[in-house]
């Protein structure tokens, strides 16, 4: 017996020496997740790495730190006193889909290492062994998902030298931990955003590279793009573009692009990592990305293309011509003419240059309007009023701007009523400077009726250079004198002029319906950069009723031909609906949750959304609605607005989940019906590790909701 004891106690010893090197594999339904280290040993007050190794069952996925959808996995360490674990350096992810090959989310497949530092005190004994104990959380998911953890273990001896590299794992760690996304300083990222769009330009930083990286594909690491959208991909040979989509939630004011960048055929020849990273400043299109950690060239905006802004310039010459028969200015065409002659004296030269003179007044008055607009656009860019479209501030005055004078063109009051008498009065100016002056003065006494076609122009020149905004301008002087012009040189044309009439007005009753197609446009415009948590949009909807109310009012009451107190009513009136409106709709940014009060988000309901919160422990609010749903909108307003439930919430770190009926929704139609219900509104209450929720009353008020969370917790 005594002879067999040493062997024995060595193979003991051997055992025992290979379960410091790795844990034991914990297997959870579809998940192997087991702890590996680097290195065979510990040295006191040297960091090492360690692993989550998870190997995935064919066709199932975990997910990255942005998950797209679900959650991404997590470690919760257990460390002996002194010792500190980093946080968890993740993998390059890719585009996970289900079996019908739809996208999922942002995660990944077969065999997957998320690694993290740990640092050990630097007065461990050698000698003695360290139990690094950690509870793994994640989301498994096919065709269904399901939450998954592991309880992990691993347990190393600590050594005064440096250890030696785990033969086992150490070659697959070292290809692995090479892999991951790192910057690299041969290229230069820099973003713009243009609206919903960002535009990722990446740029070789020296000569073309070698290696040209085709199939780009970028992963946010902050949720801030539309996972599913398409990724458009365009140039080459070193300078290229990836078109992003922002997501729905985005914050507005959202300053930076972080995350990893991937290449179909990586980024050097047969080695290196399979993605970059990128932390880039964002920026309105065409301005420096000035404080970028990593700064390229600016890009100047896009300019119109040659034939785009040619077509622009032939619409602005027809529209200043089509201003000529407005019922304030077509009256005074022959007027004009008939003046010119007068003071010529029928002399063919001299009428000529009165028109001429004619002519340059009116060029004077618009090129006067077109440097007032573009001093008040400079102005507005030093205030940071830059990119007026993307200002829902702008876009709702100008739509307010078009709707008056859209209803003004359809007769619902008259602007502009002194026009044609005060041009009478012009014309008995003697000289080629009087035609010059009233050129430039009836331009701006007919400016009232014809402010709805100057309306496109002051648009164009608030958004576009200022070289165009004074060709544009140009063009539509051009267009309004030209009548002018061509009878000053053949006056005999006068009677072929068609008379006035009622035709006139029916022409521009017409002529407002492309103004309320502007109108609408606006309005879609601002749909998408409203809230609609907030009412937003139906507050600017509700506001420019108002304002059409105004106008109403105004002509009604308040136009010349009243009586004097009838007429300062309806003004007032008009004046006071029209700041109602305007204080209505006007587009009011997100205010941040007050001090202790839980911000209302929104996340998108789906039975995996509501099992992973549930699984990390959280209570779920799923409310099932859609706008044009009444009873909806008031338990919104009642329940959501209420500081009792908002602290509720808050204290019970509530998920809210919405299902929008709005439009049909198979998987929402089939969830009511799964619970005998054929419409909505209808709310549940989940409380964490229950599967059954509470239901809640269709009409519902703050203490519904509050007496629900009880039972639920119950």
């Amino acid at each position: 017996m005594p002879r067999f004891r040493l062997p024995s106690i060595l193979l003991l010893a051997l055992f025992a020496a290979s379960a410091v090197f790795a844990a034991s594999p914990a297997r959870n339904h579809a998940v192997t997740a087991e702890l590996v280290a680097h290195d065979t040993a510990i040295q006191p007050g040297r960091p090492f790495w360690v692993a989550l190794k998870m190997v995935h069952e064919e066709h199932w996925h975990s997910y990255w730190i942005n998950a797209g959808t679900g959650y991404p996995t997590t470690l919760e360490w257990d460390l002996p006193a002194g010792f500190k674990a980093g946080d968890i350096v993740w993998s390059m992810p890719h585009v996970v889909r289900d079996t019908s090959h739809t996208v999922t989310g942002l995660g990944y497949e077969g065999v997957n290492f998320l690694f993290v530092r740990i640092t050990p005190p630097a007065g461990l004994a050698p000698g003695t062994n360290v139990a690094l104990k950690a509870k793994a959380a994640w989301l498994m998911c096919k065709d269904v998902c399901m939450p998954g953890e592991a309880a992990l273990v691993l347990t190393l001896p600590v050594e005064s030298h440096p250890p030696a590299p785990n033969a086992e794992v150490a070659a697959e760690f070292d290809r692995r931990f090479a892999a991951l996304p790192a910057p690299d300083p041969a290229w230069t990222a820099t973003v713009s955003r243009t609206g919903r769009k960002l535009l990722l330009h990446l740029v070789a930083s020296g000569t073309t590279p070698a290696h040209e990286p085709t199939d780009l594909h970028f992963f946010d690491r902050d949720g801030l793009l539309d996972y599913v959208a398409q990724q458009p991909e365009h140039g080459g040979k070193g300078d290229h573009q990836l078109e992003l989509t922002l997501a729905d939630d985005a914050k507005p004011d959202v300053s930076r692009l972080v995350g990893v960048l991937s290449s179909g055929n990586g980024w050097h020849d047969g080695q290196g990592y399979a993605g970059i990273t990128i932390d880039a400043p964002i920026t309105a299109a065409g301005a420096s990305a000035i404080g970028s950690s990593s700064p390229g060239p600016a890009h100047p905006p896009t300019p119109a293309s040659p034939s785009g802004f040619t077509g622009q310039l032939l619409l602005a010459l027809v529209g200043g011509m089509i201003l000529n028969l407005m019922p304030c200015v077509f009256p005074v065409l022959g007027i004009k003419i008939l003046g010119f002659v007068n003071q010529a004296g029928h002399d063919r030269r001299k009428v000529t240059l009165h028109g001429l003179a004619f002519a340059g007044g009116v060029l004077l008055s618009f090129w006067l309007l077109a440097g007032i607009l573009l001093a008040l656009r400079a102005g507005g860019e030093q205030l940071g009023w830059g990119f007026q479209l993307q200002s829902p501030a702008f876009v709702f005055s100008m739509t307010v701007f078009l709707l008056i004078f859209a209803l003004n063109m359809s007769g619902l009051f008259e602007f502009g009523l002194a026009a044609t008498a005060v041009g009478g009065q012009l014309q008995t100016k003697q000289g080629f400077a009087g035609s010059f002056f009233t050129g430039a003065l009836a331009t701006l006494v007919a400016t009232p009726c014809s402010a709805p076609f100057l309306a496109p122009a002051l648009g164009a020149a608030l958004s576009l250079g200022a070289t165009q905004s004074l060709l544009l301008f140009t063009a539509i002087a051009i267009g309004l004198a030209l009548p002018y012009l061509l009878l000053s040189i053949f006056p005999q044309a006068v009677r072929l002029l068609p008379r006035p009439g009622a035709w006139m007005e029916t022409f521009k009753q017409l002529m407002a319906f492309p103004l309320y197609a502007t109108v609408g446009a606006l309005v879609w415009v601002l749909a998408g950069q409203t809230r609609d948590d907030d009412y937003a949009l139906l507050l600017v909807a509700f506001g420019l009723v108002l304002v059409a109310m105004g106008g109403w009012v105004y002509g009604r009451f308040g136009q010349t031909y009243g009586k004097p107190r009838r007429q300062r009513f309806g003004r007032l009136a008009a004046v006071a609906l029209l700041a109602a409106g305007v204080a209505t709709g006007w587009p009011q940014k997100a205010l941040p949750p007050k001090p202790g009060e839980v911000a209302v988000t929104w996340e998108k309901w789906s039975p995996q959304a509501i099992a992973a919160a549930q699984a990390a422990g959280h209570y779920v609010y799923v409310d099932f609605t859609a706008r044009w749903c009444a009873t909806c909108q008031t338990n919104k307003a009642a329940v959501f607005h209420s500081d009792e439930v908002l602290a509720e919430m808050k204290r019970k770190n509530v998920v809210l989940l919405r299902g929008d009926w709005t439009s049909a929704d198979p998987a929402i139609t089939a969830e009511l019906a799964r619970w005998g219900r054929s419409a909505v509104p209808f709310d549940l209450i989940y409380a964490p590790g229950k599967p059954d929720p509470v239901v809640l009353p269709e009409l519902l008020t703050p203490g519904k909701v509050l007496d629900g969370f009880a039972e639920a917790g119950r």
